[in-house]
């Protein structure tokens, strides 16, 4: 119970900062497969597969919780005062996620170069959402006074992000970040926190949007990781270098609007924080699985 909740807990520290998934971090602490089963039996039809995957679920949720309130409380002061900060945090998350996934894939991608293809097709996908929303008009959004139209762009934003966030690539942040919908998302959740109530609606549109993009595109990933896994590897592959761009533009989305980062404003310590937690993350997985293998042996 209390290893499940600490996977929660470190996968909702990775979904509330664009960068590295949840996804990511089930990937490199080894339960993303029991993770993803889960998640299917949920929208299944067999029963006992589904009350297993609510059990699962509910014991990962404890953790995820504490991880993701902990992390909001947190983050909203900072990306004022330190945002270039964040930034460069995050680009270290993702910087150093991809060679842990080339590294776990290995056996998918050697020998498929022409698979190439599908990085830059994911390259394209985060590049050219992150260049239309900068160069679209209104797209600041203010939970407590929506727009109809506001409210469902909202909600695909939502669906959309839950389909990334379960993808051991890009972050869901990440694509929150992409549409304008992540700043104002973590501002509004804040608020909720403190019991403004205006804020509800917004919320409401947004995790209404992430149940229908879940109930969507989970059997969708899973059967593709099965089927098309090469493919799928290359493809998150290139959605992570594509986050890098993303990233980079974020200031550009705060409410004040601040100039992208550029190299004067990177902050290297910033960068070798972001590399560190994702190593101590990968020697957490390490331990855990030889715990695991100790105790099986003394059974």
């Amino acid at each position: 119970m209390l290893l499940k909740a600490f996977q929660g807990f470190c996968m909702a520290l990775a979904d509330s900062v664009p960068g590295v998934s949840g996804g990511t971090v089930a990937f490199i602490m080894g339960f993303y497969e029991n993770f993803i089963d889960a998640l299917h039996a949920l929208f299944g039809k067999d029963s006992e597969a589904r009350k297993r995957g609510i059990i699962y679920l509910l014991r990962l949720g404890v953790g995820w919780i504490a991880g993701m309130v902990l992390s909001i409380l947190l983050l909203s002061g900072l990306f004022t005062s330190h945002i270039y900060f964040l930034s460069s945090l995050f680009l270290g998350l993702t910087a150093a996620s991809i060679p842990f996934i080339i590294s776990e894939e290995r056996n998918s991608l050697q020998g498929r170069y022409l698979y190439l293809l599908f990085t830059f097709i994911g390259m394209f996908i985060v590049i050219g959402l992150s260049a239309l929303r900068q160069g679209s008009i209104g797209f600041l959004l203010d939970f407590a006074a929506l727009s109809p139209i506001q409210a469902i762009y909202i909600f695909i934003s939502g669906a959309l992000a839950i389909a990334a966030m379960v993808l051991p690539g890009i972050s869901g942040s990440t694509l929150l970040l992409i549409f304008g919908v992540y700043l104002p998302t973590i501002s509004a959740v804040r608020s909720l926190l403190h019991l403004q109530l205006s804020v509800l609606p917004g919320i409401i549109m947004l995790a209404l949007g992430i149940l229908f993009g879940m109930a969507v595109s989970i059997k969708a990933i899973r059967t593709a990781l099965k089927k098309y896994r090469p493919q799928m590897v290359y493809l998150i592959l290139g959605l992570m270098v594509g986050s890098f761009y993303a990233i980079v533009m974020g200031p550009t989305t705060l409410s004040t609007g601040q100039p992208a980062m550029t190299f004067s404003t990177f902050s290297p310590l910033g960068f070798f924080l972001g590399i560190a937690v994702l190593i101590g993350l990968e020697r957490l997985r390490l331990f855990c699985r030889t715990e695991k293998s100790v105790s099986k042996i003394a059974e």
